[in-house]
This record gives structure tokens, C-alpha cells and sequence, in this order.
């Protein structure tokens, strides 16, 4: 394992450019691609491209919106108190990488946004507390969480399809998700991970001598700091500090859930889980004052999620008007048959992913080509929805994208998480 490591090491040294150049060489990528294999003429993939940039606004701020979220329940002072109380628990370098993988996973799973940004606040707080613990290694540890977030319950293709009303109902109708989500056959996929993603972790660990330990005062939080005026009380600053209105908002959207699981039963769709994570949020926070404060600072994670979605976009419209992303999926439609379809449909959407990296996206991309193939040979769209799903999270682990804001937290660069996150992948294609 050392040795693959220090492969992998060298490897991404020497050829992994920043994440902004990776959008950049697969636009131009796709570009040409379009220009080679389909009939597209160059004026008409810079078109596709063009009309494609700003394809994405209104996912992309249900994106910002989980991340967003996310961040700010896992900054609030009840998560944090926790989060330290549970790295005091880590005794050993060994122990503090299973731990905080294992947090990763479990947070992936209930929400991908909040499992990012625990998993790497997690991480720091044990860099604080365990000495000669590999703190790239810990951030890396942190984000291969991210690999099952496809299978849980902010996962976009399933929660997609078990909504009325969604765009490929007409042909595979509303699939609950009992048969996606809660099958035998995820369920069974994310225990797996659960179990071989810590232990592969805790392998990758380094020769003493060659651990990268951070001086805890270098990741230390660059935070608004709120404070607490005790004179020259203003109506405003009382609104701003008040228990009450934040016990109101909450209680308004605790009634909203409570109200919507009772009426429509378990519709966990994306923008109940934002709701979810806001309302929380804002009640864990105590004031309208800190809770705005917590978004302020979350706010400065999605900056590259925000410049890079509309490149991604504009990739999903040149794949999508050229039929490049068609070109793709029948490759391995043609090769394959009732055996071997849901291999090929995951193949097939690790390799989509590098280039259309939004879950919600690919599947817009993949699902008419898929779901086509698999009537044809009378298979389940439900797996072949979750082939999908689970190709897209595969590839993840290489793929910058969304790596971006957990490394904004973690103040650490792409190249070395990377380098430890190469392993994760052959796993899950097995």
C-alpha cells in the first residue's frame, strides 16, 4: 500500500493541474470530441457551449443552498461541542483516520453537503488534538465520505425519480424510494463502503518519518466573531440578538415538515433536505445574529462552485445539443446485454462524470439513453437509475469539483487530498 501510495503521489505531482485548468482542458476536451465524433460543426459547438453556460442557474443555487446549509449547522455551537467531544475520543493517528472517515460517511449519507463540511471540520479539530496524525491523509479521510452520497438520503437521481412530476416520469413514472434508496441491493453497497473505506484509509497511512504534521494555530478558524452589545441597546440590535424570533422561524418550518412527512409520507426531495438543514441552522444558533454571521462564513466556501458550474454547464450543453454524451452511453449500450447493462450504465456515468460532475445534471444527460436501453432489454429502471447514480459518485474521488469547498475548509490544497483519494475507486467498481 505505501508503495502504490508514493506511486500515486508522484503521479499527481507531476500531471494534476488546478481545478479550474481541469474544467478548462475538458471544455476544450469536449469541444473537440463534439467537433470528431458528432456532425457538429465548431460554430456550432461554441453555440452549444454558449447557450449551455447558464443552463444550470436554478440547480446550481439548490447546490450553494446545501452546501451553504450544511455548513451552518456543522459550525453551531452544539456541533461543534460534539465534534470535540468525539475527536477527544481519537487516542492514535490510526484510530483519528477511521474516525473521521467514518463521520464522513455517516454525514455523506444523511446529506452530501453537511457530510462535506463535517467531515472536514471534523478533521481539523482532531489535527488539534492528536499529534503525528498525517493531516493531509486526515483531510483525504474527510472527503472519501463523499463516495456514498449517491446511496443516501440526499442522493439527486432517486430523490429525483420518487418526485411527481419529474422530468422522465411519462416513462418510468414515480419510483418510491423503497426501491432505490432502501433496496436490499444499496443498502448492501453502502454497508460495504462503510466498512472498507475506513480500513483502506487507515492502511494509506504513512512511515513516521514521512507524516505531514500541521501546526494547529495555521488551521485555526478566521471567523466574524459575534459580540454581544451590552449598552446602547437599539431596536435593531434586540431583533438581531432575539431568542423569540428565532424560536418563531424555527417553530415555522419544524410545523412546514412535520406537516409535509404527515401529508406526503417520506418525500425527501432536495429542497425539503435544505429546509431541513436551514431550519436546524437556524434554531442551533440561538440569534438571528449568529446564524446570519455562520452564513457569512459559509459563504466563502462556494466561491469556485460558483465561477465553475457555468463551465460545467457549458460542457453539459456542448455533450448534450452535439449528442456527444449519447455517443458515450451507446458505446456501452451496444456492448452490453441483460448480464452486463447495469456494469456498463455505472461505467459508463464515472466516465459522464468527469465532465458533467453535477449528479442532477448527468442523470438529465444519461437517463433518455439509459432507460431507453434498459425497456428494451426489460430490465428495472430503478437500478439502472441507481447504476447511474453510483457511477456518478464513483469517479468523484478524482474528480476536483466538489472537493473545492471542503478544502476551502480545511485550508489544503487539491493535490494533496488527491493523492490519497486515488484508492477509494477500484473498491467501489468492484
Amino acid at each position: 500500500m505505501k508503495t502504490l501510495t508514493r506511486f500515486s503521489n508522484a503521479l499527481m505531482e507531476r500531471y494534476l493541474p488546478d481545478p479550474y485548468i481541469f474544467v478548462a482542458i475538458l471544455t476544450l476536451l469536449v469541444f473537440l470530441l463534439g467537433v470528431t465524433l458528432t456532425d457538429s460543426t465548431p460554430i456550432e459547438m461554441a453555440t452549444y457551449w454558449g447557450d449551455g453556460f447558464w443552463g444550470l442557474l436554478s440547480f446550481t443555487m439548490q447546490m450553494v443552498v446545501v452546501l451553504l446549509a450544511g455548513h451552518v449547522l456543522a459550525s453551531s455551537p452544539i456541533f461543534k461541542k460534539l465534534l470535540s467531544a468525539m475527536a477527544s475520543t481519537a487516542k492514535s493517528p490510526g484510530s483519528a483516520i477511521i474516525l473521521v472517515t467514518v463521520v464522513s460517511l455517516i454525514g455523506c449519507w444523511i446529506n452530501w453537503g453537511f457530510g462535506l463540511v463535517i467531515g472536514a471540520l471534523f478533521a481539523k479539530e482532531i489535527a488539534r488534538k492528536v499529534k503525528n496524525v498525517d493531516y493531509r491523509l486526515l483531510i483525504a479521510s474527510a472527503y472519501s465520505g463523499f463516495i456514498v452520497w449517491h446511496g443516501g438520503l440526499a442522493g439527486s437521481v432517486p430523490l429525483s425519480i420518487a418526485t411527481e412530476g419529474h422530468p422522465f416520469a411519462e416513462k418510468m413514472g414515480v419510483i418510491p424510494t423503497t426501491e432505490t434508496l432502501f433496496s436490499t441491493y444499496n443498502l448492501v453497497i453502502v454497508i460495504a463502503l462503510f466498512i472498507s473505506v475506513p480500513l483502506l484509509n487507515r492502511w494509506m497511512m504513512p512511515r513516521k518519518e514521512d507524516t505531514f504534521s500541521i501546526d494547529p494555530s495555521l488551521i485555526e478558524e478566521d471567523t466574524e466573531v459575534v459580540q454581544e452589545e451590552k449598552e446602547k441597546k437599539t431596536p435593531a440590535s434586540r431583533l438581531e440578538g432575539s431568542y423569540i424570533l428565532t424560536f418563531l422561524i424555527g417553530l415555522l418550518g419544524v410545523v412546514y415538515l412535520v406537516q409535509h412527512f404527515i401529508t406526503k409520507g417520506f418525500d425527501l426531495n432536495l429542497n425539503i433536505v435544505n429546509l431541513i438543514f436551514i431550519t436546524l441552522g437556524i434554531i442551533c444558533h440561538g440569534t438571528p445574529k449568529r446564524f446570519l454571521v455562520a452564513v457569512k462564513n459559509a459563504a466563502k466556501t462556494v466561491g469556485d462552485i460558483v465561477i465553475q458550474f457555468p463551465f460545467y454547464a457549458g460542457i453539459m450543453g456542448m455533450m448534450v445539443a452535439s449528442g456527444l454524451a449519447g455517443v458515450v452511453s451507446e458505446a456501452f449500450i451496444n456492448i452490453s446485454n441483460e448480464h452486463t447493462f447495469y456494469l456498463f450504465t455505472f461505467y459508463a456515468a464515472g466516465i459522464v462524470n468527469f465532465f458533467i460532475p453535477s449528479g442532477g445534471g448527468q442523470w438529465a444527460v444519461q437517463a433518455p439513453i439509459m432507460l431507453d436501453a434498459a425497456s428494451a432489454l426489460d430490465l428495472s429502471y430503478a437500478k439502472t437509475a441507481m447504476a447511474i447514480a453510483w457511477g456518478d459518485a464513483w469517479t468523484n474521488m478524482i474528480q476536483p469539483f466538489w472537493a473545492l469547498p471542503a478544502l476551502a475548509i480545511a485550508k489544503k490544497g487539491f493535490l494533496d487530498m488527491l493523492k490519497k483519494t486515488l484508492f477509494p475507486i477500484p473498491q467501489t467498481a468492484i
